[in-house]
């Protein structure tokens, strides 16, 4: 049954062009949980690739070969996103000097900051620097650069210089992609580059993603899992991970 089910959905996917969790939940009458599994299992036999809380036909293979612009990753997974936020926004302790980058999740966090008293927020996002802006009374310190419009971010020498000049408490970071094999990935150099240096300049990294991340691969290496000491994530994180991750020595907080 659940073979038929797969081989279906990859029908389903492939004449429509993309389908919904909820839609392929509602067809099946089977749990949005159950979809979720399967579109996993799809994605890591290369049948499909998981996006915009659904699925889409697989064009190239599985690797990641081009940044989706901030516009269109700010709708993807927005619940799992805002629970993983307000996780992440719990870490955040008065006094602390924080690290936002340019990431759809992280800026979720920025609601959850408020009240939270002589917090500075260094970031190289331009979102993230309106949203905390518009929440908080904290202290914001824009990194300069390159303006990246993908990532609504600046990039290049100028933000690198002055992240290495810096040490604060805890950095949270995004991403589009990460494996146990080869950790944080991405498919643009300048943005691997502001990300290492945002890791190299705090205390505590954590990484703040969804689990339709997990599996994917960009081809730029950012940093490998052992350089966070927190993951956050979605339910959907498979425990087998869990347990990997947990064996590197990373905590991982399932919200």
């Amino acid at each position: 049954m659940t073979n038929q089910r797969r081989a279906k959905i990859v029908e389903l996917v492939r004449q429509h062009g993309a389908m919904r969790v909820t839609e392929l939940a509602e067809q099946f009458q089977v749990s949005e949980v159950t979809i979720r599994s399967d579109l996993m299992q799809l994605e890591k036999d290369g049948q499909l690739v998981r996006d915009r809380g659904g699925a889409l036909p697989v064009e190239g293979g599985r690797q990641l070969t081009a940044l989706l612009a901030v516009e269109q990753r700010a709708h993807l997974q927005m619940e799992e996103k805002r629970r993983v936020a307000r996780c992440a926004a719990a870490l955040v302790s008065p006094g602390d000097t924080i690290i936002m980058d340019a990431g759809t999740t992280v800026v979720e966090m920025a609601p959850f900051l408020a009240g939270i008293a002589s917090l500075t927020v260094v970031t190289n996002a331009l979102n993230v620097a309106l949203e905390v802006a518009a929440r908080t009374q904290a202290r914001i310190i824009l990194l300069g650069g390159t303006f990246n419009r993908e990532s609504s971010g600046t990039v290049g020498s100028l933000a690198e210089r002055t992240l290495s000049e810096l040490v604060v408490q805890k950095a949270f970071l995004g991403t589009q992609a990460f494996d146990l094999e080869n950790g944080l990935t991405d498919t643009t150099l300048e943005i691997a580059e502001v990300k290492r240096a945002m890791i190299r300049a705090a205390r505590r990294v954590i990484l703040l993603t969804d689990s339709s991340k997990l599996g994917r691969s960009g081809f730029i290496k950012v940093a490998p899992l052992t350089a966070f000491h927190t993951v956050i994530c979605d339910h959907d994180l498979p425990a087998e991970t869990k347990g990997s991750l947990e064996q590197l020595g990373i905590e991982v907080f399932l919200a």
